[in-house]
């Protein structure tokens, strides 16, 4: 519940004080009508706390006072006090006043006589007896004491002057108007920041409340400061009621949750599981409490079902730039050359390079240096999907288009990457009826839906990829000619990792980095690329003497096993050696040892390596599928006479 907060239209100050004291406060108080409600009030000691604690609404926001009243009134009323402290110039006046009518003067002090007003009068040479009390009593036996003594002037607060002039002695007032101004000059200060500060906590406690979460705030002995009602009401008590209380009471489930760590973990409270995250509060560079906040599991889990809701709309950004191209052998070079000047243009790409060497990341940098970088990069794999299904992500539907059609259609990936970039990935892996559909959106730019025989007009860039040589599959009726001549107007060629053997290290120790960043036990010890290479050079020879059939995302692979087995060794002084890499990844010497023997066949060119994949693939596919040649050819999109001849031509 939010509590209003109206502070007094001028701050209410009582000054109190009795006889001269009083005089003084009442010939000044008129100079502060237009800043202040200033109240005199001729009260002292118990009385005037009294006369505070009966003022009800009308008690005020600051006291004035002088001498031991006011240090009284300090130990036991709740608001500020403003003592009155007489300045050395009060001190040098009353002083002189005093000795123009008697030899012997005494000075009279509450409390210890201040060193600095000693120093002043053995400056001056004066002869002036000090003395001082703590009471009333203290006071009324001091003057006494100081008659008997001779001294004939005494100079001191209201309270000793009094006493002074009912013991037949002169006295002399201690106080001036410039230190009583100078009093409420002080409060008017005082009552101000209290004011500022009361409306900043008002307006926290504001946030607090219509916070969502469950909020606390703890001081260093785990005492409650601020609580918002949402938590309160969970632990069953009132805001105003757990402050001052110790968390751990309140709560004794949580009183293993508030290290002074930061921190997250997942708590129990009557019955609810929450998620609890910790910090904590820091005050000029010091730790001096902490901040909970708690937020029910269930709200977390919805919003991970909304993220993952939105994950399609997420993926339509490129994440790569051209920075994130790791070498400087000249392939990669001239790569990064054309990427920039590709990047200029509104043309269709084609990106050859085998499997694994980074096409999609030259894709994304061609995204994003393009005038097209604000709007979505979309990304479609044309080996991932049975051809019905492709053509229904590629080029959307229309509601009833086919048995199983969202209600209200489906717009497809074209239309998603209207005035981005469409990248269509093995884009030699697209059935021949779809690239006849694709071949249309290229050439009229306009889509039409499955269902629908109105287009839609897109505005999109297609940058299109493949490990295969489309030259050779154009000669075998596999991929139309005009599509081919209509893709391949620009083209990049990614070089293999194994002819970039100057790059294989540097891009190792990226790798490396970037894996350590996300194992905990690796951070400390792997933080920065330099770092990394020199993990890596023991077994930097191995590295490069591998072919890399996978580039580099075997290389990945490979990495991703080096610091599975640095993270898990026993101490951080373990080094990779020759033993340790043969151990984890033995193919690396293996596919060596048989490139070394004398029996090794010839390196294999591109279009034989693309053959055997395609090979492999096939006949992974007849074994899972029992050596049903009709069921393998139905969800590889080929006919039997292409899965007979890409058989043969490996054998």
């Amino acid at each position: 519940m939010t509590r209003s907060f109206e502070p007094s239209p001028r701050p209410r100050v009582w000054a109190m004080g009795i006889s001269r004291l009083r005089d003084l406060f009442r010939d000044i108080a008129g100079e502060y009508d237009a800043r202040a409600d200033v109240r005199v009030v001729a009260r002292g000691f118990e009385d005037a706390v009294h006369a505070i604690a009966s003022a009800g609404d009308q008690r005020p926001d600051i006291v004035v006072a002088g001498g031991s009243n006011g240090t009284y009134l300090k130990s036991r009323i709740d608001l500020p006090v403003v003592l009155i402290n007489p300045t050395g110039f009060d001190v040098m006046h009353a002083l002189a006043r005093a000795r123009r009518d008697a030899s012997q003067v005494a000075l009279v002090t509450y409390g210890e006589t201040p060193a600095e007003v000693r120093r002043f009068v053995a400056a001056y040479g004066l002869d002036v007896v000090f003395a001082s009390y703590e009471s009333a009593q203290d006071a009324e036996a001091c003057v006494l004491d100081l008659r008997d003594r001779g001294v004939g002037t005494i100079v001191g607060p209201g309270l000793v002057t009094d006493l002074a002039a009912k013991a037949g002695m002169d006295a002399v007032f201690l106080y001036s108007r410039a230190s009583v101004r100078a009093a409420f000059d002080t409060a008017l200060e005082v009552t101000q920041a209290t004011w500022g500060e009361a409306v900043r906590r008002h307006r926290l406690d504001n946030v607090l409340q219509h916070l969502r979460d469950g909020v606390v705030a703890l001081d260093a002995q785990g005492r409650v400061e601020a609580i918002n009602q949402r938590l309160a009401a969970v632990l069953g008590i009132e805001p105003a009621a757990a402050a001052g209380r110790a968390l751990s009471d309140l709560a004794p489930d949580l009183s293993d949750a508030v290290p002074d760590l930061e921190g997250e973990s997942l708590e129990t409270l009557r019955g609810v599981s929450y998620v609890v995250h910790r910090g904590p509060l820091v005050d000029n560079g010091v730790t001096t409490g902490t901040v909970l906040t708690f937020q029910e599991s269930r709200a977390v889990e919805r919003l991970d079902r909304t993220l993952r809701s939105r994950q399609r709309a997420q993926q339509f950004v490129a994440r790569y730039r051209l920075d994130d191209l790791v070498g400087t052998c000249a392939a990669i070079e001239r790569v990064r050359q054309l990427v920039q000047r590709y990047a200029k243009s509104d043309a269709t790409a084609l990106i050859r390079g085998e499997s694994g060497t980074g096409k999609e990341m030259v894709a994304q940098s061609l995204h994003q240096l393009s005038p097209r970088r604000d709007f979505p990069f979309v990304a479609l794999n044309c080996g991932a999907f049975p051809e019905a299904l492709l053509e229904s992500e590629l080029f959307g539907y229309e509601e009833g288009a086919f048995t199983g059609a969202r209600r209200g259609g489906k717009a497809g990936l074209i239309e998603a990457a209207h005035r981005g970039t469409l990248f269509l990935d093995e884009i030699g892996e697209m059935p021949l009826p779809l690239q006849s559909r694709l071949l249309r959106v290229l050439q009229e730019r306009e889509v039409v839906r499955l269902g629908s025989t109105e287009p839609t007009r897109i505005d999109v860039r297609i940058v299109a990829a493949t490990h295969r040589a489309l030259t050779a599959a154009v000669e075998e009726g596999e991929f139309r000619t005009d599509l081919y001549y209509r893709l391949n107007i620009l083209n990049i060629a990614l070089p293999p990792l194994r002819d970039r053997l100057t790059d294989i290290m540097p891009l190792a120790a990226e790798l490396l980095l970037q894996s350590a960043r996300r194992e905990a036990r690796l951070v400390a010890r792997i933080r920065s690329t330099r770092e990394a290479l020199d993990v890596l050079t023991p077994v930097g020879d191995a590295l490069r003497r591998h072919t890399w059939p996978g580039n580099v995302r075997e290389l990945q692979n490979v990495i991703e096993r080096i610091t599975v087995e640095l993270a898990d060794s026993d101490t951080e002084e373990a080094h990779l050696t020759d033993a340790v890499l043969q151990s984890i990844a033995p193919e690396l010497f293996e596919l060596r040892a048989s490139s070394e023997s004398a029996d090794a066949p010839a390196a294999l060119t591109l279009r034989q390596r693309s053959r055997r994949v395609e090979a492999d693939q096939i006949r992974a596919a007849l074994e899972a599928f029992n050596g049903d040649r009709d069921r393998v050819c139905e969800e590889l999109g080929i006919s039997k006479t292409t899965l007979w001849r890409k058989l043969s031509a490996t054998e």
